[in-house]
C-alpha cells in the first residue's frame, strides 16, 4: 500500500498521482465497502471486453484504488451525444444491497446547466447516489482536467460526460460493512460536507443549475445578494459570450423576477410601458428573454413617470433607485414630438437606438414574456425591423457582431 499525498503542501513538491500510479487500471473505493476476492479482476476483464480498441490485459494485472481530490474544469464542448458501447470506459460495481441505477446526464455548458434524466438498461452517462466501485483505466483518469476531484463519482461522470465516455453497471456487489449510526449532528455535518463539495464541483466546472432525475433543481448559481452576477460588459458583449457560454440560468431566473416586480409596480402606478429592444426581440420569437441577453428594456412615456414614486425619487435624483448588482430592468422615458414621432433625450449609439412613430402604440398590446403578460407594440414585428432591420425575428444575433457572432 502506498499513500499519496493529494493536498499542496508549501514544503513539498506538488503532488503528481498521474506518475505515481503504475498500474495499467484504477479503482475508486467508496468507505466501508469490503473486499471480494477476484471482483474487481472479473470488472476489469467486462471493462477490456467493452473497451472498443484496447488489448485485453493479463490476468496478473493489478489496480490502484484511490480517492477523491480537491477541484475540478470541463473542456469547452456544449454537450454530450448519444454514442456507442465503444465509448465504455467505465465499469461500476454496487457496495451494498442495492442495485445501480443508471441514468442519463447531458451537460450543456453554454446554459451553463447538468440535467439528469432516466436511463434505460445497459450502459449509461451516470448513476444515481447510490455507493459504488468505479473502475477505469489509469490513462483515461489522468486525461480529464481534474482527475480527483470530489463528490468522486459526480465529478467523473460530469467530465465523462463531456467526452461521450459510456458506464456499464455490473450486479455482483460489494459487501458493505456494518457502521454505527451517525447522531443528528453528525448527519448534519455529513450532508454538509457534501452539499459543500458538490457546490466547489459545480463552481469548477462552470455549472449553475443541476437537473436531478426526479424533476428537482439544484442552484449552484447567483443569488439576489450576490456583488457581481457575471463579469464585464463591453462593446454590449457580456465577458460571459466572449467564453462561448450564454447568461447563467440563475441571473436569467432572476431578471424574470426582477421584470415582473417592476412592470407590476408600473402597472400599478398607472404608467404606460412597452417591452423595448431585446426584450421585444425575445418575447415575439420565444415569449422569454434572449437566451444571452443580460437586462430588460422597457419604453415609458415620460410624462407619466410623476404617477410612479420611484421613477418619480429617481428622475429627482438623478440615478437609480437601488443598485446591487448587474441584474435590471432599463427604463427609457419617451415623448412624442411633432408629427407623431417618439423621442427620447439619451441615445447610446445602439443601432435599434432610433425613434419611431407613435402608431405603434396605439393601442398598446399585451403579449407573453418570462411567464407574465407584458405591454407591447402593437405590430411587433414592424417595429422591430425598423429597430433591427429586415429579418431581426429570423436571424438570431449577439448585440454587437463585431465582437462576437452568434
Amino acid at each position: 500500500v502506498a499513500v499519496l499525498q493529494l493536498r499542496p503542501e508549501p514544503d513539498r513538491p506538488p503532488p503528481r498521482p498521474e506518475l505515481a500510479v503504475k498500474t495499467r487500471h484504477v479503482a475508486f473505493v467508496p468507505d466501508g465497502a469490503r473486499a471480494v476476492p477476484g471482483l474487481l479482476e472479473r470488472m476489469r476483464d467486462v471493462l477490456e471486453a467493452h473497451g472498443g480498441h484496447s488489448k485485453t490485459a493479463a490476468r496478473g494485472d493489478k489496480m490502484a484504488a484511490h480517492h477523491g481530490g480537491d477541484q475540478m474544469a470541463a473542456d469547452g464542448n456544449d454537450a454530450i451525444k448519444t454514442v456507442a458501447h465503444g465509448d465504455i470506459k467505465m465499469v461500476a460495481a454496487p457496495v451494498g444491497p442495492r442495485a445501480l441505477r443508471c441514468l442519463e446526464l447531458r451537460v450543456d455548458l453554454r446554459a451553463w446547466t447538468a440535467r439528469y434524466g432516466p436511463g434505460g438498461p445497459g450502459v449509461c452517462s451516470a448513476l444515481d447516489d447510490a455507493p459504488a466501485v468505479l473502475l477505469l483505466r489509469t490513462r483515461d483518469l489522468f486525461s480529464l482536467p481534474f482527475p480527483l476531484a470530489r463528490p468522486v463519482a459526480a465529478a467523473l461522470f460530469l467530465q465523462a460526460a463531456l467526452r461521450g465516455w459510456r458506464v456499464l453497471p455490473t450486479p455482483d456487489p460489494f459487501p458493505a460493512s456494518r457502521r454505527p449510526a451517525l447522531s443528528p449532528h453528525g448527519r448534519w455535518k455529513a450532508e454538509a460536507s457534501s452539499e459543500a463539495r458538490r457546490r466547489r464541483l459545480m463552481a469548477g466546472v462552470g455549472g449553475k443549475l443541476e437537473g436531478v432525475a426526479d424533476g428537482r433543481r439544484r442552484w449552484h448559481g447567483c443569488a439576489k445578494d450576490t456583488p457581481r452576477c457575471f463579469g464585464t460588459v463591453h462593446a454590449q458583449t457580456p465577458q460571459y459570450l466572449l467564453a462561448g457560454r450564454w447568461t447563467p440560468p440563475c441571473c436569467l431566473r432572476a431578471l424574470r423576477e426582477t421584470a415582473r416586480h417592476v412592470v407590476a409596480e408600473l402597472e400599478k402606478a398607472g404608467v404606460r410601458y412597452w417591452l423595448e429592444g431585446g426584450s421585444l426581440l425575445g418575447a415575439v420569437r420565444s415569449g422569454d428573454i434572449i437566451p444571452w441577453d443580460y437586462d430588460v428594456d422597457l419604453g415609458l412615456y415620460r410624462e407619466d413617470l410623476g404617477k410612479c414614486r420611484w421613477l418619480a425619487a429617481a428622475a429627482a435624483g438623478g440615478g437609480p433607485s437601488a443598485r446591487h448588482n448587474r441584474l435590471h430592468v432599463d427604463l427609457w422615458p419617451f415623448y412624442p414630438r411633432r408629427g407623431g414621432v417618439m423621442t427620447k433625450d439619451t441615445w447610446l449609439g445602439h443601432r435599434q437606438d432610433v425613434e419611431f412613430p407613435e402608431r405603434f402604440l396605439r393601442p398598446r398590446v399585451p403579449l407573453e414574456f418570462a411567464g407574465f403578460k407584458a405591454m407591447a407594440p402593437n405590430n411587433a414585428r414592424e417595429f422591430l425591423e425598423l429597430k433591427f432591420g429586415a429579418g431581426a425575428v429570423e436571424k438570431p444575433q449577439y448585440p454587437n457582431p463585431a465582437v462576437k457572432r452568434l
